[in-house]
């Protein structure tokens, strides 16, 4: 059985993401399959970072992103890259952070009580596989921190998963 630590009370955003990074690859440890794996980190990163009312996974599928695994409420099932922020982040392959999604051109709007987003391209081996995508009901949510503790946990799952 697996439990998910909470963050510490009062602990800076890296030493959460270093204690998150730390359960993910516990989490990933021995298991190849990425449906299994990706199921898994989508739920550890909802159950585990406060604010958030999404966190799943979108795949690279017939020149679009197609939704994968993810906690939250239902969501879009496709997005062509180079829309949303799903769509900007795989078409540019770097991670993006948006404070305020109803400021940003083009979003798409899954949810309306979403409020900010970040999303992480997923690349194994030079190649755009999908996106990790967290979007949370709160203005600014998200920050830098969150952008490099989230590329560090995207990064093990690309390395412990057969993708």
């Amino acid at each position: 059985m697996f439990a998910v630590a909470p963050p510490a009370a009062g602990a800076a955003k890296p030493a959460q993401y270093a204690d998150l990074l730390a359960q993910a690859r516990a989490l990933l440890s021995g298991e190849r399959d990425a449906g299994a794996n990706s199921a898994n980190l989508a739920a550890l990163l909802f159950h585990a970072l406060p604010g958030l009312n999404w966190a799943g996974f979108y795949w690279l599928k017939d020149g679009g992103l197609v939704l994968g695994p993810f906690q939250g409420k239902p969501a879009c099932v496709r997005i062509a890259l180079g829309k949303g922020v799903c769509g900007t982040a795989a078409a540019s392959r770097r991670t993006v952070v948006v404070p305020d999604v109803h400021a940003f051109p083009g979003h798409i709007a899954c949810d309306s009580a979403s409020a900010s987003e970040v999303v992480v391209p997923v690349v194994k081996g030079g190649r755009l596989v999908g996106v990790l995508d967290l979007d949370s009901p709160l203005p600014a949510r998200f920050d830098e921190d969150d952008a490099r503790g989230l590329e560090a946990l995207v990064a093990a799952f690309a390395e412990a998963t057969d993708l």
